[in-house]
């Protein structure tokens, strides 16, 4: 009896202190949740609204491009683009295959999606091609219920309306590498491209814009639910180029006959160019909707550098353009036009001889006489008694060895050599022979197109030191350029030659001249050896470009401005491996400025007219 009284009490006792434990325990958990469900309420409702809602950003629209006109010339259209949605498609291998049998097999890159499919979520869509055409539209559209996970989306690409016509200068966008990464978040946006080259790269945070955002709500899985709340970007800025498209397509017209040139255009007092053409060229469209690698590795195979702005990082020896530089060189060094020099068609310097591009040599020359007929041994002769160290001071005043402060992306700086460049970067002294090779644009010397446009430019607009620009900025004042302190004589002894050069009877590109005296044209005409020639074969008659293979022929040079009474436009032209500048180079710059100088009274005829009919 007592023994069950006992077991009695003992049982009490344990299911009084589970009791009691239980009771502790529904009390700290109600105590949990009450804090949990009322105390933190605020803050979990937040955590799961931060779960629940994504904050998303939207590529902004690029900026559009137009020439000084408002030509468009860079702009965005609509991308057609089918996509593929891993968890929705099922077998993606016969997925694939059915879109390949519909869009041609080369036509996306099936490892790739393969690839990406393996790395993004089941729900993620990957892009299998852009840029489909209304064609290819169609034909998904009728097969959609056989390609089960595939959808056609709708986006922005960048687009030239004149192709190769602008590629150098425009440039292009493609996708963000890894060295372009910075802590802007825009730039990890799939499919987001940015500017690599010319324009689209030097100007490439004006164009971009601002990203918008997007609040979409999403599952447990980070599934897009709906669409709470939208924001657009603001679109990049547009942005006007001083070219002129309508020059700009002549010129291309033009330099396309040759195998490889480039010419430039600008305007002598203020910088302003008007045409930049590089040629052959190459289509930004290809780069803006993802190059192929057969399409890349057909660009950089081709001999004559389609890919290169030549006007820009084209470096020549700018032959006897560079005699303009020398003339004015010896002019401030105080040789006069009464300096006389007789051409026997070489000269000598110990035991060798420097000729002149006459075998005859021209006789008496003066230094108007010498430009007008190119004389080489003028020039060696004023060059040998000035020395390379002023020829080199003069041809830095007038732009050339030079990089320019402005917003022509990629420059190369070409090269004008002194006694202390040869000793710093060679290792010896400068010799006599060298200076006479310089005094022709030889040897040493290295110019770039845009850099003999600036030249020209500098000599023809009173000595004012102006720099070339690609960028109108809205109402930015006329710039104020300094004065190069070259004296007005001077300068106006070598315009006079230069206008001698195209429109005396003697001048050397006499074929080239424009009859209308309005619109004449005055310039220099200049041919570079790209190796040295022999005594052999000039004995020989070898150094004739008609027996040479085309890439040992002669560069052919012609720099110029227009009109010669009121100088307006500067030209630079270089034909590569082009033989002589007189019978090639001379006749394309001359219709390029004939062309300028039409399409300015053109547009003046029209604004006339427009402002009458008002």
């Amino acid at each position: 009896m007592k023994a069950e009284k006992l077991r009695a009490k003992v049982f009490s006792r344990r299911a009084a202190i589970v009791a009691g434990g239980q009771a502790a325990l529904f009390a700290g958990l109600g105590a949990r949740l009450y804090y949990l469900q009322v105390v933190q309420a605020d803050r979990y409702r937040t955590l799961a609204d931060e779960n629940r809602i994504n904050l998303r950003l939207l590529a902004p629209p690029r900026g559009a491009i137009t020439d000084r006109f408002g030509e468009l010339l860079a702009t965005n259209v609509q991308n057609y683009r089918v996509v593929i949605i891993r968890e929705q498609t099922g077998d993606m291998a016969a997925t694939l295959a059915r879109l390949a049998k519909l869009l041609a097999p080369d036509s996306f890159d099936a490892a790739r999606i393969r690839h990406d499919a393996k790395r993004r979520r089941a729900f993620v869509p990957i892009t299998v091609r852009e840029n489909l055409t209304w064609d290819e539209v169609s034909r998904l559209e009728v097969n959609a219920p056989n390609l089960p996970g595939v959808g056609i989306d709708v986006g922005l690409s960048r687009h030239y309306p004149r192709g190769a016509q602008m590629a150098h200068v425009l440039g292009y966008v493609a996708a963000v590498s890894e060295a372009d990464l910075t802590d802007d978040p825009v730039l990890q946006l799939p499919g987001f491209r940015i500017g690599k080259r010319g324009i689209e790269r030097r100007f490439d945070a004006r164009l971009r814009g601002k990203a918008g955002n997007s609040q979409v709500e999403v599952n447990a899985f980070g599934r897009v639910i709906r669409e709470i709340r939208r924001q657009d970007g603001q679109p990049g800025a547009r942005l006007a180029l001083t070219l002129d498209a309508g020059l700009q397509a002549f010129t291309t017209k033009r330099l396309v006959r040759e195998r490889s040139a480039a010419a430039v255009i600008m305007n002598v007092h203020n910088g302003d160019v008007l045409t930049m053409v590089s040629s052959p060229g190459f289509d930004p469209n290809e780069f803006s909707a993802g190059i192929s690698r057969e399409s890349w590795r057909r660009l950089m195979r081709n001999p004559y550098s389609p890919l290169s702005n030549k006007v820009l990082q084209g470096q020549y020896p700018p032959g006897s353009t560079f005699k303009i530089a020398v003339a004015l060189a010896a002019l401030e060094a105080g040789i006069t036009v009464g300096h006389r020099v007789f051409c026997r068609g070489f000269i000598e310097l110990g035991d060798r001889k420097f000729h002149c591009w006459k075998k005859g040599g021209h006789g008496k020359m003066n230094i108007q006489s010498a430009i007008r007929e190119s004389c080489d041994v003028y020039f060696y002769d004023i060059a040998l008694k000035i020395g390379v160290d002023r020829i080199a001071e003069m041809s830095r005043r007038l732009g050339l060895g030079e990089k320019y402060d402005s917003d022509l992306d990629g420059q190369k700086a070409g090269l004008i050599p002194t006694r202390a460049w040869k000793r710093a970067v060679i290792g010896s002294r400068w010799q006599k022979g060298e200076t006479a090779v310089a005094a022709i644009g030889q040897g040493y010397v290295l110019s770039t197109p845009l850099q003999l446009a600036v030249m020209t430019a500098r000599a023809v607009n009173g000595g004012i030191a102006v720099v070339p620009r690609l960028a109108l900025r809205a109402g930015a004042a006329q710039p104020d350029f300094p004065s190069l302190g070259i004296s007005a004589a001077a300068l106006r002894i070598v315009a006079d030659a230069m206008d001698q050069v195209v429109n005396h009877y003697l001048g050397t590109a006499r074929k080239s001249r424009i009859e209308d005296p309005a619109m004449a044209i005055g310039g220099k005409t200049g041919t570079s050896q790209v190796r040295r020639i022999t005594m052999a074969e000039r004995a020989a008659d070898l150094h004739n470009n008609k027996k040479k293979r085309w890439r040992d022929r002669d560069h052919a040079l012609f720099v110029g401005f227009a009109p010669v009474t009121a100088p307006q436009y500067a030209v630079a032209v270089v034909v590569e491996h082009g033989g002589g500048g007189s019978k090639t180079a001379a006749p394309i710059a001359s219709a390029m400025l004939a062309e300028a100088q039409r399409r300015d009274s053109a547009r003046a005829a029209e604004t006339i007219a427009a402002v009458s009919s008002s």
